[in-house]
């Protein structure tokens, strides 16, 4: 017996053929090495999967379940709360389009350090995407939306820290949209409705700003050039959209005294800062500033879409186009709008950098009386 009882010991140690039962006899044929290749711990890929896969696997699984139960709550909010459903829609989709505008823009501006490239040395569309998104920074040039957007979002966080003051948030936020969200949650109705209101803000000026021009014209030096501006004056107030000649033809009076960018007084300063859609309450050497930037803009995306061509744009961006350059264009047909932006283009590339001020003035007098502007 005990004899027995070592053979088998040693044949445990050893390796010796011992019968196996059917468990050890699965694993060793699960284990059995292959041709050419050393023996190895047992493995198979068709029992485990290795932790990356796993991990791949459960991401999956989350995602998937996250989109069903999704798609359960937008149908349930579509059915019992649709009103409530339209302005979940809205807010969502508008946090997408806002998010996704600040990484394109910060992709421009990447490109813009990694290559040395200017402002004006972009394309029309980059140079507008960073006009409507980005102001400030590295780009004093480019006054756009953002710097209004972002000083929004911090009112509306600094007042919901105390307890329970989001839902005053909620309520100023659905009794004020205009004032306190941005345009990427407005409504297709308020987006036009909005630009309506600012249309109308910057149109209270052309009154004053017109005027200034007819006081002006017993300061002009040149018989010719007074001739002209009179007629123009005449033209525009009776309801006469003016020709681009018309307009060209004063470029002398704009590029020097008594209408050149240096030498407009802070009323009529501030007039066209209200035409522009910028604030009017700075100082004067501030409000000069920001009107030559801004319309040294304008002029440098008037060459890059002169260069592009208009028939290049989609409706939208005529549409945005227009309204930058004073004209409503909500309510006029998209052919009318493209009409108009040739005109404005003509005579923007006909310009230098000295009579820019003539540009800005062609705000008010190539969009106040064209066909459809009035309302």
């Amino acid at each position: 017996m005990a004899l027995s009882r070592v053979c088998w010991a040693r044949a445990a140690l050893w390796g010796a053929a011992v019968t196996p039962g059917p468990y050890v006899t699965r694993k060793l044929q699960l284990a059995r090495p292959r041709a050419g290749l050393a023996w190895g711990a047992p493995r198979s890929s068709n029992l485990h999967l290795s932790p990356k896969a796993d991990v791949k696997s459960l991401i999956s699984y989350v995602v998937t379940k996250t989109k069903v139960i999704n798609g359960k709550y937008h149908r349930f909010l579509g059915r019992h709360f649709p009103r409530f459903y339209v302005l979940y829609t809205i807010f969502m989709k508008g946090l997408q389009m806002f998010w996704a505008d600040a990484k394109k823009a910060r992709r421009i501006k990447t490109y813009m350090w990694k290559h040395n490239v200017k402002f004006h040395q972009l394309s029309y569309r980059e140079m507008e995407h960073l006009r409507q998104v980005w102001a400030g920074g590295r780009y004093p040039e480019v006054h756009g939306e953002f710097r209004r957007d972002v000083t929004k979002c911090l009112f509306l966080g600094i007042i919901s820290i105390p307890p329970f003051a989001n839902y005053l948030v909620f309520l100023l936020m659905y009794l004020f949209p205009r004032q306190l969200l941005i345009q990427h949650f407005w409504t297709p109705k308020q987006q036009i409705d909005f630009l309506d209101i600012y249309h109308a803000l910057r149109k209270q000026s052309h009154p004053e700003i017109l005027g200034y021009l007819e006081r002006v014209i017993p300061l002009v030096s040149d018989a010719g050039l007074r001739w002209h501006m009179t007629e123009l004056c005449t033209k525009i107030q009776h309801g006469t959209h003016p020709a681009i000649h018309d307009i060209l033809a004063l470029r002398e009076c704009f590029s020097n005294h008594p209408l050149g960018m240096n030498q407009l007084h802070a009323l009529q300063m501030k007039a066209l800062s209200r035409a522009m859609l910028l604030t009017p309450y700075l100082p004067s050497f501030l409000l000069r500033h920001r009107l030559k930037t801004h319309t040294t803009v304008i002029h440098q995306l008037d060459r890059a879409l002169a260069k592009l061509g208009i028939g290049h744009l989609t409706p939208q961006e005529v549409k945005s186009a227009c309204y930058l350059r004073g004209l409503n264009s909500t309510h006029i047909a998209e052919e009318r709008c493209r009409t108009w932006l040739g005109e404005w283009l003509q005579i923007s590339c006909s310009l230098k950098e000295a009579e820019l001020s003539l540009l800005l003035h062609n705000v008010v007098l190539l969009s106040i009386n064209y066909t459809g502007s009035r309302r």
